[in-house]
């Protein structure tokens, strides 16, 4: 799909006020190749996915700077008592699961409700040791190591994996982009 709707342009029209190109920006380039590979669904886990390993590479980041005390935060509590970060994640589904039981399709589908499930998933497996040990063995080598790699792993393939003729494309036509600008910029002999 292309057009004012979209936002995209078909290769070779010009943006308003700006001389016609014959190949449309890379982003551009992005946004065709998503239209094209992308349903709802995709669009949602891709959100979903991405939001998991962000929010999970950033827990992780935050407390490690609290623990080394290079980071000038500390942990958060309620009354006196410790909040594990699975505490959020827990009300951050239940706030979903709400959402979802209602069953309002505009709000189902909407990109932010598909972030928040991937944070609170995040946040939750994150302390997933601690859950399953009823021991908090976050710092332990037997709550860190197994938590670190999964975890790490199986965000970067869910993404990969939801949408992977997307991000073969987007490669693709990354690759053709590199190489047409390469082309245009090297001097001409002769």
């Amino acid at each position: 799909m292309s057009g004012p709707a979209t936002g995209v342009r078909p290769v070779g029209i010009a943006a308003e006020g700006g001389p016609p190109s014959a190949r449309p920006w890379l982003v551009e380039r992005w946004r065709e190749a998503a239209d094209r590979n992308l349903t709802p669904t995709k669009r949602s886990l891709i959100v979903t996915w991405a939001s998991f390993g962000t929010t999970w590479g950033a827990v992780r980041f935050i407390t490690h700077g609290i623990r080394g005390g290079w980071l000038p935060l500390d942990n958060l509590s309620a009354g006196g008592r410790h909040l594990h970060h699975y505490n959020i994640g827990i009300a951050t589904l239940a706030g979903i699961g709400l959402i979802a039981v209602r069953g309002d399709e505009r709000a189902v589908g909407h990109p932010a409700v598909a972030a928040a499930y991937g944070v609170g998933t995040a946040l939750i497996t994150d302390e997933f040791a601690l859950l399953l040990d009823l021991q908090d063995v976050y710092w332990a080598k037997q709550g860190r190591l197994s938590v670190d790699v999964s975890i790490g792993v199986l965000a970067a393939l869910g993404t990969y994996l939801t949408a992977r003729p997307f991000w073969d494309e987007i490669a693709k036509v990354t690759r053709r982009h590199i190489t047409a600008v390469a082309k245009r910029n090297l001097p001409s002999t002769g």
